[in-house]
């Protein structure tokens, strides 16, 4: 068996001990195979899967962002270690809040356009210039600012080669953002931005509490149930499994 198919064997024996079927969306097995084909479900008398997923923690009745750096995102050490060195930095709360979250995309979404996708679920919750200094980081980090103090970061090179060619919509966001009058505090997200992970330093959540606070509209309904243009993507967070 391949790596592939041995990981697939193993989730197949932890879903068959579910009540509920799961049943994977297309963008999540798209590449391992082509989502043209025709999904097979279980005849097995099983119900499909919808809400909680036994195999994660529950999330509280009204989440908090908090609630989803813990119990839904990923490893988030380089979030926080960036948010903790744009605070030593001196910069606005507004950008250290930016830093904190300008990956959550990586974290609990998708990898793939992460900045516009990380802009996209905090918009309705911060300050316009945050949301936008997101989503234009995606374009600004390929480009060098010797004078800002960035530099093309060398993980880059090796992740995508030395001659890799951003696509023509980054060029044409870099362009844009270049001449709008919030560039640094995109550009600050790339400054104050890791490119190296130090296992040793370890950050706490609890160190941006007062700044989140001040810097971040959490909705009294909770995170996903507050109606707001992006709150399908924290209930699809929330419960990723969720058939329909």
């Amino acid at each position: 068996m391949t790596t592939l198919e041995r990981a697939e064997a193993a989730e197949r024996a932890m879903a068959e001990e579910l009540d509920r079927i799961v049943v994977k969306s297309a963008i999540y097995t798209s590449g391992e195979r082509d989502p043209r084909l025709p999904v097979t479900r279980p005849d097995n008398g099983k119900l499909v899967m919808m809400g909680h997923d036994p195999r994660l923690p529950r999330m509280p009745d009204k989440p908090t962002l908090f609630d989803f750096f813990t119990l839904r995102f990923g490893p988030t050490q380089h979030l926080m270690q960036s948010a903790r060195l744009a605070m030593k930095n001196g910069v606005s709360e507004k950008i250290v809040m930016a830093c904190l979250v300008h990956d959550i995309a990586i974290a609990g979404f998708i990898r793939g356009d992460h900045g516009y996708w990380a802009a996209q679920l905090v918009e309705p919750y911060v300050d316009e210039e945050v949301g936008w200094a997101i989503r234009y980081h995606q374009a600004l980090r390929f480009y060098a600012d010797e004078s800002a103090g960035y530099s093309y970061p060398e993980m880059y090179k090796k992740l995508f080669g030395p001659d890799y060619q951003p696509d023509p919509y980054i060029e044409r966001d870099y362009k844009y953002a270049c001449d709008h009058k919030w560039y640094m505090s995109a550009r600050q997200i790339c400054v104050n931005d890791l490119y190296a992970f130090d296992p040793n330093v370890k950050a706490e959540l609890e160190e941006f509490t007062d700044i989140v606070g001040r810097n971040f509209k959490q909705p009294k309904e909770g995170l996903g149930f507050d109606a707001s243009p992006s709150s399908h993507m924290w209930r699809t967070m929330m419960w990723p499994t969720k058939y329909l």
